[in-house]
């Protein structure tokens, strides 16, 4: 067998047994502690039970929706790093976190989600996240030719503008209103509706599946338009497919657990620091390395001042950060 195929198969085993073992920490841990041996038993013949309800109705869901958020972010941060050839994109940087936040608050504002049902809110957030990947796309084709450049700048200014449009919404709303804005913004996977966490895995492995069909794709866009399209490359077909697919990632993504940061930006850096550069394993080892930091980063959020939880996307942030600049010193 191939060296390389081993050494990759090292690693997603490695990885994945990571991923196993911080899951089970964030069951047992929490404001009601629930050790190891006593969650086998629990599954098993604990129906009924208080811990049973803390294990199945608030931890489990929990660590699910870390799964597929924290994976999906991962992923689509390698998709669109390697697509633009640059390591400080992330998801968030195309504007879509800002729409998905706008269509958000001017629900929260309207209390849509009070005559209409809550499932409006990730809805309402899907939405606006859809409608300024349309218009970042719409700004950016010029001619059938995709600029990736004029993508990118425009991503920004999308994005600076849907923040000071939120700040206008959050400066006249009501104060009940604001709190609601301001905490989903900030992130969280408390989410106990169990369709929005399996559509929310199920896209997320769907997307990880699809990626795997444009690693060849990605590997040859490293080295540049022109080098790709010499070696074969569709390059704008591959473009627009690989962006539609970061952006319906990144959309999913912020509308059910609003803006958790760093995570499809960090994850990747060091992904690539252990595992290379190669996309046939980076794509996957970061999806699995995104789910593991998440997970990790709540079961912090909800244990570290408990009985009160802190949003997840203030731990991302400090965490992340810290780790960033860490690595950018020693590099």
């Amino acid at each position: 067998m191939d060296k390389k195929l081993i050494r990759w198969t090292i690693w997603i085993l490695v990885l994945g047994g990571i991923l196993s073992g911080v899951s089970i920490f964030s069951l047992s841990i929490g404001s009601t502690s629930l050790h190891f041996n006593k969650i086998v038993p629990l599954i098993l013949e604990g129906k009924g039970t208080t811990e049973y309800s803390i294990l199945f109705d608030i931890r489990l869901p929990r660590i699910i929706l870390g799964f597929a958020i924290g994976g999906a972010l991962s992923l689509a941060g390698v998709i669109l790093q390697g697509m633009f050839r640059n390591p400080l994109v992330e998801p968030y940087t195309l504007g879509i976190s800002g729409g998905a936040a706008m269509g958000v608050c001017l629900n929260i504002v309207l209390r849509l989600y009070q005559t209409l049902g809550i499932l409006t809110l990730p809805l309402f957030g899907f939405l606006g996240a859809i409608l300024v990947v349309l218009l970042v796309y719409s700004l950016s084709v010029k001619k059938g030719v995709l600029k990736i450049q004029g993508l990118l700048l425009t991503g920004v200014m999308i994005s600076f503008i849907s923040s000071s449009l939120i700040m206008l919404i959050m400066a006249v709303s009501r104060n009940e209103d604001l709190h609601g804005i301001v905490f989903w913004i900030m992130g969280s996977l408390e989410e106990p509706n169990w369709l929005l966490i399996k559509m929310a895995s199920f896209v997320s492995v769907l997307g990880l599946a699809i990626s795997y069909f444009f690693t060849l794709d990605l590997n040859a866009l490293s080295l540049g338009e022109e080098e790709a399209q010499h070696l074969g490359i569709n390059i704008e077909r591959t473009k627009r497919l690989l962006f539609i697919l970061a952006s319906i990632l990144t959309g999913l993504s912020v509308s059910i657990c609003g803006v958790i940061g760093f995570v499809g930006l960090i994850v990747p850096h060091f992904v690539r620091l252990f595992v290379g550069s190669d996309h046939r394993i980076l794509l996957g080892s970061s999806f699995l390395s995104g789910a593991c930091f998440l997970i990790l980063c709540d079961t912090l959020a909800r244990t570290i001042i408990a009985p009160l939880e802190l949003p997840v996307g203030v731990i991302t942030g400090i965490l992340g950060g810290t780790l960033f600049v860490y690595a950018l010193t020693k590099k």
